[in-house]
């Protein structure tokens, strides 16, 4: 198969943090490389937090994360 060729699997996987959106992706991504392979992209596809009164309590992001096919 070419250099050009690949296929890939996407899944849908959610990240949190109580600090940022930014780190609920970072979190999702770490736990994620945990166990799958050959992690290549991600999409954010939902964004949302909880509140607490008047401040902002979780950040909570899913995304869906595509990982190269092994041979």
């Amino acid at each position: 198969m070419a250099d050009h060729e690949h296929a890939a699997k996407v899944i849908e996987v959610v990240g949190t943090s109580d600090e940022s959106i930014e780190k609920a992706i970072n979190v999702a991504i770490a736990r994620t490389a945990k166990t799958v392979n050959k992690l290549r992209w991600f999409e954010v596809t939902e964004m949302r937090g909880q509140i607490d009164g008047d401040h902002v309590e979780r950040y909570q992001v899913m995304l869906k994360i595509g990982f190269a096919i092994e041979e």
